[in-house]
């Protein structure tokens, strides 16, 4: 504590001399995250707060796009985290100069403790020549809809896919889960249509019919919580933009009924019918950026760590850390029923990895055009 006094003392001391030695020393106790829900949880934050003695914020969002934009409007001077979908962190963020890559020999020896799906050198934990780590992969799963297979049976859902949502039967039958990015991709895939590509004008024309033919048939719209009542209810039949990450709390509250769902087939790449995403976290090109940054990215990897993250409150999902027998153990049996562990590496396989829409920003207007209509 006397050393860190002085230390301390001696930035001051020092003053402009030291340029951005002395930011740098002033951040020492304090970290910002920008996330999805459950890194800004309490269980995982207040254990890392009592051990650095720091003030930690973290604020969560629903969808990537507008994360990246925030950056992009300057708050790269704010945020020292950030924890995105898979393609953003070399695709977007290292070429626009978002983020900056982690120390190499500090953070390959992590992946040898991950699955085997992650092992290095990751993909997307990469810059496209291979030569930078950019950040690290923990979360991940299918997320595709959900289903009471009390009213829909996995296997009607898992065959028939997304085409449940042109089922004019079902109208009023289902709800949408809010996410910009997602219920895009999914627009496009009920429309028959791969997101990720470029699109015709005759697809974004078959994109807004179905945009607005399916926000108008929702029961509902909004976030995990009512999503998950209203299904318990029965208010809803099913939902879409959902997997195990929205479906988790209800399954593990006693719900096994409600099924996270990846369809056979579909129009993505392949013949695939779902999209996974794999999250990546990466320090932020924060000119004072907190050393706590890296400390947390190693914090987060042990073990009892991983598996809070894992069950972090709001979200339950499988982490990296699982290839780690470790971690493993510490899951129960109810607990790996709760995020679909039977049937996890065979929906991945029926997935894409989640990707970038080129023409997203078009195809949002319209969606939102088409929810607007709802009234």
């Amino acid at each position: 504590m006397l050393q860190g006094m002085a230390a301390g003392a001696g930035a001051l001391a020092a003053g402009p001399l030291l340029g951005t030695g002395s930011a740098f020393a002033a951040r020492e106790k304090e970290l910002n995250i920008l996330c999805w829900e459950g890194y800004n949880s309490a269980q995982v934050l207040d254990p890392f707060r009592e051990k650095t003695g720091a003030t930690v914020k973290a604020e969560s969002l629903t969808n990537d796009p507008t994360m990246i934009n925030r950056l992009r409007a300057g708050e790269t001077n704010t945020w020292d985290l950030i924890n995105v979908n898979n393609p953003w962190a070399r695709k977007v963020m290292l070429p626009e100069k978002l983020i900056k890559p982690l120390p190499k020999a500090e953070f390959e020896p992590f992946f040898a403790q991950m699955l085997p799906e992650f092992k290095w050198p990751y993909k997307w934990a990469m810059s496209e020549d291979g030569a930078d780590l950019l950040g690290m992969v923990q979360r991940f799963g299918p997320y595709s809809f959900v289903v009471n297979t009390d009213k829909v049976s996995r296997k009607t859902a898992e065959e028939t896919g997304w085409d449940l949502f042109n089922d004019p039967a079902l109208a009023g039958k289902y709800g949408i889960l809010e996410s910009d990015d997602w219920n895009v991709f999914n627009i496009f895939i009920v429309a028959g249509i791969d997101p990720f590509k470029v699109h015709t004008p005759d697809e974004l024309a078959k994109f807004e019919e179905t945009a607005k033919r399916v926000f108008k048939g929702a029961k509902l719209i909004g976030d995990i919580a009512s999503m998950n009542q209203a299904l318990i209810s029965g208010e809803i039949d099913l939902h879409l933009t959902g997997g195990t990450y929205s479906v988790s709390p209800a399954r593990a509250d006693g719900h096994p009924n409600l099924r996270a769902i990846t369809p056979l087939k579909g129009p993505l790449a392949g013949g695939k019918g779902g999209i996974s995403w794999i999250e990546v976290t990466s320090t932020v090109n924060n000119p004072n950026l907190s050393p706590l940054a890296l400390e947390f990215l190693k914090y987060v990897q042990a073990p009892e760590v991983a598996h809070t993250v894992a069950f972090a409150e709001g979200t339950f999902n499988p982490v990296a850390q699982m290839g780690n027998k470790a971690c493993f153990d510490l899951f129960t049996k109810e607990e790996l029923d709760a995020i679909q562990w039977d049937s996890l590496e065979e929906e991945m396989a029926r997935s894409v990895e989640y990707d970038i829409v080129p023409d997203y920003d078009k195809a949002l207007d319209i969606m939102n055009a088409a929810k607007r209509l709802r009234g």
